[in-house]
């Protein structure tokens, strides 16, 4: 199969979020499939020529929107390091060459709309231009949206039949996120004005992006099953749920993976030993030496509990706030890693001022230190108020560090909870809780503290852990079944993947 996959990020060239890592990894486990995957992404000024080898191959593809404005994109190419699948970057400096993807200082760009827009329209052109039309486009977010409804209705686009044969995947990384813009915009980017209304484009009188994709894409996906449902309700469809639910024989649910050859503490070179579930000391050993980094008291007794993340409501740390006095008085040691809403910076900077030999606090992105903690902690707390698939709980059973999570998205089609049951049958690989409130978080950390201290049990949950196989292999494959069945013309049952 021919697989054009586009987004607004990938990893290594650019990121802000998980969907950076999911577009990085996933065309090199299709490629390593036996299928022709190639990548579509803006060429923005943080990705530097020299460093990632890019050629220019196309001088000119010229777009033109609604307006009348001609906006000339140039196109350079390079590979995904140690791969040979290439990567195709749209370029025009006006609308890309910025400090920022989406914005600056907390602020997005006004223009993003067009910015977007041209993005889209390019990539259907560079296919022209390189003459090749692949089978399935693989379009993801708000940012790639528009592919679709061009593709499916622009009288510009739809006049040439080469573009009649791609079958479109659209997913869904993150609902809350849909990109919405004032109704000028409709005309000023050349959508039909026919579609702007509740039944189209129109989302409460503004342009929403987002529902171009769910509308005429002939598939939709989302990140994991349990988000896919969710989003189908009022509680998580942001707006959408009704929409969702008209799609539902087309929308599925597949978990995203994790890159096996960065995330392996057989194999990891940022952490400082290396171990597996068949000899596990170097875990011990690592966490001794992160305490040691981070100021702690070095004690391989006292349970490490890990947070790495976004400081956001989203995340849970409201509930963390609640409770933080009454966790910290436990018998644990705590560190955390990551920024986000300034509350949350004060309440951990105050909270570590106040227990400094039992807590450490890191308000910054350090990927050294995250692999770190991964393989340092006992126990990873990821308390999502929702979560459409999560990424820290699967490098955290991958590290022999099982997690206690709440019972939403991704969250809660990748762990299982530690009962008796599950324990005695050899399944359990974490802790979960069901309701959103801090009394019920609390209740599950308290679980796993228990259950730290019966170091056969726990061994027995951390090798549950570590052998589940969260690679992006098996998640390729079932995006391969689902491609193979866009192309067969058979409708995919309406339940998810």
């Amino acid at each position: 199969m021919r697989i054009l996959i586009v987004s607004s990020e990938v990893v290594p060239f650019a990121k802000t979020g998980g969907l950076a890592d999911v577009a990085g990894a996933l065309p090199l486990a299709l490629a390593e499939l036996g299928h022709d995957v190639r990548v579509a992404m803006p060429k923005y000024a943080a990705v530097d020529d020299e460093r990632f080898h890019l050629i220019p191959i196309l001088e000119e593809i010229v777009v033109k929107l609604g307006d009348g404005v001609a906006y000339t994109t140039q196109v350079k190419r390079t590979v995904f390091p140690h791969s040979e699948v290439p990567v195709y970057f749209i370029q025009n400096h006006q609308l890309f060459g910025r400090p920022g993807l989406y914005q600056e200082n907390g602020v997005d760009y006004p223009d993003n709309a067009v910015r977007f827009a041209v993005f889209c329209k390019a990539v259907l052109w560079l296919m022209l231009a390189l003459d090749w039309v692949p089978d399935i486009i693989h379009c993801n977010d708000w940012q790639t949206a528009l592919i679709p409804v061009y593709l499916r209705t622009d009288p510009e686009v739809t006049a040439n039949t080469q573009l009649s044969t791609p079958r479109i995947l659209y997913t869904i990384h993150n609902l809350a996120y849909q990109g919405l813009f004032e109704p000028e915009f409709v005309e000023k980017l050349g959508i039909q004005p026919s579609l702007f209304h509740p039944s189209g484009l129109e989302f409460y009188g503004k342009l929403n992006f987002m529902k171009g994709g769910i509308l005429f894409a002939d598939e939709i996906s989302t990140v994991s099953r349990r988000y896919a449902e969710e989003i189908q309700t009022p509680e998580y469809g942001c707006g959408l749920e009704g929409l969702l639910r008209q799609r539902s024989e087309h929308l599925h649910g597949i978990m995203n993976g994790i890159d096996e050859r960065v995330w392996n503490p057989e194999t990891d070179p940022l952490i400082p030993f290396r171990y597996s579930f068949r000899s596990i000391g170097g875990k011990t050993r690592c966490k001794k030496a992160l305490q040691a980094e981070l100021g702690l008291p070095v004690d391989a007794n006292v349970p490490l509990i890990g947070v790495i993340s976004r400081l956001d409501r989203q995340k849970g740390f409201d509930l963390l706030a609640e409770v933080l006095d009454e966790l910290m008085e436990k018998d644990l040691q705590f560190v955390l890693l990551g920024t986000g809403a300034p509350e949350y910076h004060q309440l951990f900077e105050k909270a570590a001022q106040r227990w400094p030999k039992k807590m450490s606090v890191n308000l910054r992105f350090d990927n050294t230190l995250a692999h770190r903690i991964e393989a340092g902690a006992d126990i990873f707390l990821m308390p999502s108020r929702f979560e459409p698939c999560g990424l820290n709980q699967l490098y955290s059973m991958k590290y022999g560090t099982p997690p206690v999570v709440r019972e939403t998205g991704g969250l809660a089609d990748s762990v299982v909870d530690a009962t008796p049951e599950n324990l005695e049958r050899g399944i359990a690989t974490g802790f979960v809780f069901r309701p959103y409130d801090s009394a019920a978080m609390m209740e599950a950390i308290s679980r796993s503290l228990a259950l730290y201290r019966k170091k056969p049990l726990w061994r027995k949950l951390q090798k549950a852990g570590m052998e589940k196989d969260f690679s992006w292999r098996a998640s390729a494959k079932l995006y391969v079944e689902l491609f193979e069945k866009m192309l067969s013309g058979n409708n995919p049952s309406p339940s998810v993947v």
